[in-house]
């Protein structure tokens, strides 16, 4: 059983969060640390492809779902609590942050799968 976990961490870097195929460096604040230029996969709607909420009666907000992949030891061994707050930069180097709800945090064998929310304008 060590070999397949050995097997697995080996591939979380080399594959899924290789920064030449689908990771991008982020900076992600979470719990007053921050976790600068880690290797980081967010996948989910932009902008472009929100929808407005059908229960809101304001104009103008949206909710934002992402899905953040990252290695729980690239957080410092912090899994993300649900409804807790996370910061993540738009872009490797950014000083843009965008603030989303941790809706749910599940992780697997060294790599976490943090569903993100928030509503934006």
């Amino acid at each position: 059983m060590s070999g397949f976990r050995d097997a697995v961490q080996d591939d979380l870097h080399g594959v899924f969060l290789n920064l030449d195929e689908f990771a991008e460096r982020h900076t992600v604040i979470y719990d007053g640390e921050t976790y600068e230029d880690i290797p980081v996969v967010i996948t989910g709607l932009h902008e472009r492809d929100r929808r407005q909420l059908q229960s809101d009666h304001a104009q103008g907000l949206y909710l934002v779902s992402r899905v953040m992949h990252c290695a729980l030891d690239d957080l410092g061994g912090n899994q993300p609590e649900k409804g807790c707050r996370i910061r993540i930069n738009e872009r490797e180097g950014g000083s843009f942050f965008h603030d989303y709800y941790v809706a749910s945090s599940i992780c697997e064998m060294g790599m976490l799968r943090v569903e993100l929310e928030d509503v934006d304008e």
